[in-house]
């Protein structure tokens, strides 16, 4: 974005803040899209949108496109993106978007511990810790929201949980083994990739009872702000982010997205609470405790 340096730090925050508030958003209207599609209707729907979205920018990029690169497309594609949205979605039929939004915050850990162990990367004592505070904080806000989790069926956040696992291996991938593409353009052929293989389960759907039911068409709307807003941009500004920060940085956004996801609820009737602002205050001192070791670097950390 020409108007955002991210060689430092503050258009970096700028940049995370903003895509969290976006991505904020896509649990309730993953909810919405729910009401009348089936799981992986909202799933693939998602991804066809988004592809269409992206598939004029993509002539373009070709030339940058290098058979060696392929592999890591295909996992960008499918393991970052196509999977992860079947997963939330069927994982919403039977968890609130609340609770899908802070189960979230287990993605700075799980991207810790892949990195680590398949990518090489370091760990420090803080990234640790700072990461442990920030997911106290936001389970606080999943307790302090008085959210009575009895009516759910808990094995369905093992969804989420695995869609969090592929997010993270997808981060990792973009980070240390494309240094060669940029994020815009690794958004743009990932959806070319996987837009089609949605595109042809769309195909073979039969949408007839679905489209008997009056509130369909707001449902697909929904779907298709989801699409472009939380797929197609937000996407694309996230991997464009990660030219200039670290997987521990860009991890951080799952930590802010529940902060949005809660001022989005209110649209949908949720209240916040005072306690909820406490557990939020927690969750940003984690955030700043597991940055604050890169005041003593060069803010550039691409590569």
């Amino acid at each position: 974005m020409k108007f955002l340096n991210l060689n430092n730090r503050p258009s970096q925050w700028i940049m995370l803040i903003f895509v969290s508030f976006i991505w904020g958003a896509s649990f309730i209207l993953m909810k919405k899209g729910l009401e009348s599609f089936s799981p992986m209707q909202v799933g693939t729907l998602r991804i066809f949108f988004a592809s269409l979205f992206l598939f004029p920018f993509l002539f373009k990029r070709l030339k940058k496109f290098k058979k060696k690169d392929l592999k890591s497309l295909l996992i960008i594609g499918f393991i970052g993106n196509l999977f992860p949205a079947l997963l939330f979605a069927k994982a919403q039929t039977e968890v609130s978007s609340s609770l899908a939004a802070m189960l979230n915050t287990l993605f700075p850990i799980i991207a810790l511990i892949i990195g680590s162990i398949f990518y090489g990367l370091k760990t420090e004592r803080n990234k640790i810790f700072g990461t442990l505070i920030g997911l106290i904080g936001a389970l606080g806000l999943v307790l302090g929201d008085n959210l009575d989790f009895s009516g759910e069926n808990n094995l369905y956040s093992l969804y989420i949980i695995l869609a969090i696992l592929f997010y993270a291996v997808s981060l990792n991938e973009i980070k240390y083994k494309l240094p060669d593409l940029d994020g815009i353009t690794i958004t743009i052929f990932a959806f070319s990739i996987i837009g089609p293989f949605a595109g042809i389960y769309l195909l073979l759907t039969d949408f007839t009872p679905v489209f008997s039911n009056p509130d369909a068409l707001q449902s697909l709307i929904y779907i298709a702000l989801l699409a472009i807003g939380g797929s197609a941009v937000a996407v694309t500004l996230f991997y464009h982010l990660t030219d200039f920060v670290g997987v521990v940085f860009a991890s951080l956004i799952t930590y802010i997205i529940p902060v949005f996801a809660i001022f989005w609820g209110l649209f949908d009737g949720e209240k916040v609470t005072l306690l909820q602002f406490v557990f939020m205050g927690i969750i940003f001192f984690g955030v700043w405790l597991v940055n604050s070791n890169n005041k003593k670097r060069k803010p550039n950390n691409s590569h």
